[in-house]
């Protein structure tokens, strides 16, 4: 039996020897090869922090001691060393989490997959054992480099600076990316600290001079060595970052030394007060397929063949929708220079490697700072510019203070592209881009944009930029562009007629990719001698007029959309209706508003009621007058 099988919780590990703990970071790490390579999942970074979580569960006792993670993509390691070893469904519906889950063990606290925030937590449940007299109970908070570019973690230092009596451990585990090699001030300055040759040349010529000693100086430099970092840190100046925010740093530390990592880290316990250590780890350890990765270091992995690290499966001809968001972007930037683009650390995951590639001055990383792109942007519109904020629609609720009060207040031209919006799929509650038409609709001026394929998509986006007095926005989801659905006519106001009937029975109304999912629905209705109208608006906020006035002349309205209902385009589409002194019925089909699991994206709307044969039964039954809200009555003056 291996050593990992041995383990079936965190104390399975103080027993061991060296041998046996270098022997258990090989297994952890072939498992995450093999296991991960048949699901798909975040490999490069867990690869990263074998060794660095076994010693933080060798010094530190959870469940009594609190481990937050920052984000929780790298807790596979701390899964598998607290009895979590079946990873044959993870990520996939009855599988395990991608995340840290309280639901799967009490060693699990934050469960969000947002990054920056690792440190308020921990400044909350530090705080809360020192008011409550749990003395015995440290926190540890491990967060990567790139999460320090985010504002949130500032604001945590400068207050657990303030009070600082308390059993806090900040694990800095700098491996110098994010998504992508981490940007700023900051990451240039871990970066220098990571290289710099007078604390590398000493600490080496320290290890060759307790090497000529033989054996009792082995021994002596082993057991000194954590004290050592800290020595030699303080002597280059690695400790000035952090000075003024009084709080004790350590490092930096080789994260792939266990025994060095476990002394310091036993260090910082024992100062019980906040202290800082600084983590030196590779991403994508000991697996050179994932190295040789310049782009992210396998970041995020779709199902891959384990001995290349190539990617297998059936999408073959087959292109994303940030593929073709950056395409797009780039023909309509090499017409117009005022187009700029902003990432929040993830400049390929959202479009922008060729746009960055052709432009480099005309692309903006900000690192995991969604609030400051946000009103940096509204300055580039004031300056002259069209900024496009790409990111992944759940984050941008981090920004929405900006979005309202900075874009939208001042009328600036801004565009936002969000990326895997709607359902993602594996990655869980926190990742599901389910929000935002609700969030966004209720913004001043805000113009919502959903394309249903690749063609509506390019019409969009330039549409989108050419609108320089208000903010703009265009969800796109996770996957493939699916083929284009041609549109019979286009109305003046840009909505699109998708499927006529000689009957005016039902109006769907479908936002984005949930037009074939509505002429789905309008087939099973033709089978069933329903004549249904199946409509694109396009720009769904605001409300075009030709939706207020198809409307009027059936007897039921669908809407389609694959955003919360509460407060969704249904809704707005509702109050417009009203407003208008149109009665038809109208039924809103979107998701729950609920925390939805991990699991296949089909899966989980089907969950939702959001596939062709729930709603069409529903339909046939509202316009029975069987189930609310029911249809109107057939009108025998009229034709249909």
């Amino acid at each position: 039996m291996g050593v990992l099988e041995s383990i079936r919780g965190p104390r399975d590990l103080d027993g061991l020897s060296q041998p046996q703990l270098k022997r258990l970071a090989r297994e952890i790490r072939q498992f995450l090869i093999r296991e991960v390579a048949k699901t798909g999942g975040h490999l490069g970074p867990n690869l990263g922090v074998v060794e660095l979580t076994i010693a933080i569960h060798r010094v530190f006792h959870s469940p009594n001691d609190s481990i937050v993670f920052d984000t929780g993509h790298q807790s596979y390691v701390h899964k598998l060393l607290t009895g979590r070893q079946d990873f044959s469904h993870l990520r996939q519906s009855g599988g395990l989490s991608g995340y840290p889950s309280r639901s799967e063990s009490i060693h699990d606290i934050v469960e969000s997959s947002h990054a920056s925030s690792s440190l308020s937590w921990a400044d909350g449940i530090s705080r809360a054992y020192q008011v409550t007299g749990q003395t015995d109970r440290h926190v540890v908070a491990v967060v990567g480099d790139g999460a320090l570019t985010g504002g949130m973690t500032w604001e945590a230092l400068n207050n657990i600076s303030d009070d600082n009596n308390r059993r806090l451990v900040i694990v800095v585990n700098d491996n110098g990316r994010s998504y992508a090699p981490t940007i700023g001030g900051l990451a240039r300055y871990l970066n220098e600290l990571r290289t710099r040759r007078t604390y590398r040349d000493m600490y080496q010529g320290s290890k060759v001079l307790f090497d000529r000693l033989g054996r009792p100086g082995r021994a002596i430099w082993r057991g000194t060595r954590g004290a050592l970092h800290g020595f030699l840190a303080r002597f280059v100046g690695n400790e000035r970052m952090y000075s003024n925010l009084d709080i004790k740093y350590l490092g930096p530390v080789d994260g792939h030394d266990e025994a060095a990592v476990e002394n310091v880290l036993r260090q910082a316990k024992q100062y019980e007060l906040p202290v800082l250590v600084h983590v030196i780890t590779e991403k994508g350890r000991g697996y050179a397929p994932a190295i040789a990765d310049d782009a992210d270091h396998f970041h995020g992995v779709g199902v891959i063949d384990p001995e290349t690290g190539s990617p297998l499966g059936t999408r073959a001809g087959k292109i994303d929708w940030a593929d073709a968001f950056g395409d797009r972007l780039l023909q309509l930037a090499e017409a117009d220079r005022r187009i700029v683009g902003i990432t929040a650390a993830m400049l390929r995951p959202v479009g922008f490697a060729k746009l960055a590639a052709r432009f480099p001055e005309r692309v903006i990383d900000v690192g995991i700072a969604e609030q400051h792109a946000t009103t940096s942007a509204a300055g580039l519109a004031f300056g002259g510019l069209h900024p496009v904020i790409a990111v992944y629609a759940t984050f941008l609720g981090r920004a929405f203070d900006q979005v309202l009060m900075d874009v939208a207040l001042h009328r600036a031209g801004v565009t936002f592209v969000l990326h895997r919006a709607g359902i993602t799929g594996p990655d869980g509650a926190s990742h599901h881009g389910m929000w935002d038409l609700a969030m966004l609709q209720i913004i001043p001026g805000i113009r919502l944009a959903s394309p249903r394929d690749g063609a509506t998509l390019d019409e969009e986006l330039a549409e989108a930029v050419a609108v320089q007095d208000a903010p703009t926005v265009l969800r796109l989801p996770k996957g493939s562009v699916p083929a284009d659905i041609p549109a019979l006519e286009r109305f003046d106001d840009g909505v699109d007629v998708l499927r006529r009937a000689k009957r005016t029975d039902v109006l769907l109304v479908a936002v984005g990719v949930m037009a074939q999912v509505a002429l789905d629905v309008a087939d099973l209705l033709a089978e069933r001698d329903v004549g249904t109208t199946v409509l694109d608006p396009r720009w769904v906020v605001p409300i075009p007029g030709s939706l207020i006035e198809c409307a009027a002349l059936h007897r039921l309205v669908v809407t389609i959309e694959d955003g919360v209902r509460v407060g969704g385009i249904g809704t707005r589409l509702r109050q417009d209706l009203r407003a208008a002194g149109v009665d038809t019925a109208l039924n809103e089909v979107g998701l729950p508003d609920a925390f939805l699991p991990h699991g296949e994206r089909g899966e989980l709307l089907a969950d939702a009621g959001l596939e062709a044969s729930q709603i069409a039964a529903d339909i046939l039954d509202q316009l029975a007058g069987a189930k609310l809200p029911a249809a109107r009555p057939v009108d025998t003056r009229t034709p249909h």
